[in-house]
């Protein structure tokens, strides 16, 4: 069984400027996820460009980003339960007759809010800690402890990431995973057999990890991996994953409980997901398993480094494709491959992705 994930943090500070329109003033056009997800102002998390700014600016920057994540983790619950409060108001003005036409509608909120809780609990676990997450960086304890409301942006993506759990590690992700994951590992298996090489020498990145299972899962089969991923959304739940579970199944998450439109039945809404589906910790003894924090682009600039780079729906997160690939160009050893599933974004501008 091999150690826990490293986990490294190498942000460059100014990334986390907010950047919610363009030059000209206009709404910034939507974005989409490494997770293939789809968002308005992706930009408020990655800028187009990176500002020079002093050491001492830098690191308030980066403190100041951690902790509104963090924030928004532990306002989870008071934004959700509102959302069921508005719901329950809107119920309790209608006539009693037609209040009497559902007489189940109520009783399945409060379902809902013991929902809230079960997930509010589960993100306290998992941000408990967190200013210790990384290898090279530490953060002092928040001074101020009082509970903020978060932006709407930052609530959509950690409910995104909430979700995230389902494709990544849930059995109810088997299919997703078998459709997305699994044509890339066969191809980094086909292109680096076993039989032909020493796996463990064979180094392979996969940007845009999210979660971490595909990374987890080349590392698995004993191959040098190190995944990569920008949002701290991400990397918080992922840290918690692959570094405080060890039983399988032994947690679980509502993650159904946002969407009040498209249940086919109430108790779809309040359906479970249990988590992981595997041992994170079950990899082989001398595996290099790694995980970092921070743009692509900036982190990897060494050349001839990488034998195989991973991607899936990670190139959809670029400003400049082109970027993407001469950052990959470079370093990629000679011989290398880069695998990858999933297009350019398919946004229209100012218009939420098809």
């Amino acid at each position: 069984m091999a150690a826990a994930c490293a986990l490294l943090l190498q942000m460059e500070a100014g990334l986390r400027r907010s950047r919610r329109s363009s030059d000209d003033g206009s709404p910034a056009i939507p974005g989409c996820s490494s997770n293939g997800e789809c968002w308005e102002n992706e930009e408020a998390e990655r800028p187009l460009y990176k500002q020079r700014l002093s050491p001492r600016e830098e690191e308030r920057l980066e403190k100041e980003h951690f902790w509104k994540i963090i924030n928004a983790f532990r306002y989870y619950g008071i934004s959700i339960h509102e959302r069921v409060s508005r719901s329950e108001r809107q119920f309790t003005s209608l006539p009693t007759n037609q209040q009497k036409l559902l007489p189940q509608f109520l009783p399945h909120l409060d379902n809902i809010r013991k929902c809230i809780d079960h997930n509010q609990q589960i993100l306290e676990d998992i941000v408990n800690d967190c200013i210790h997450m990384f290898e090279n960086k530490e953060y002092a304890d928040d001074e101020k402890k009082i509970i903020m409301p978060a932006s709407t942006f930052d609530m959509d993506k950690l409910k995104s990431t909430i979700k995230q759990f389902i494709r990544d590690w849930s059995e109810d992700g088997k299919a997703e995973r078998d459709s997305c994951y699994q044509p890339i590992i066969n191809e980094v298996k086909k292109n680096f057999p076993r039989e032909k090489c020493d796996v463990s020498k064979i180094n392979v990145l996969v940007p845009g990890a999210g979660l971490g299972r595909l990374a987890w899962e080349i590392a698995s089969l004993g191959y040098s991996c190190q995944g990569n991923e920008w949002s701290l959304f991400m990397l918080f739940s992922s840290n918690f994953v692959l570094n405080r579970c060890s039983q399988i199944n032994s947690f679980k998450l509502y993650p159904w409980i946002h969407q009040f439109s498209n249940n086919r039945r109430s108790v779809d809404q309040i359906r479970p997901i249990h988590f992981p589906d595997v041992n994170p910790h079950n990899l082989p003894s001398d595996v290099n398993f790694s995980m970092t924090a921070g743009d692509f682009q900036e982190i990897y600039t060494e050349r001839d480094t990488w034998d195989c780079i991973a991607t899936c729906f990670f190139i959809d997160t670029a400003h400049n494709i082109i970027d993407y690939i001469d950052t990959m160009w470079k370093i990629l050893k000679p011989g290398g491959i880069w695998i990858n599933l999933g297009g350019k974004r398919v946004c229209i501008d100012n218009i939420h992705c098809e």
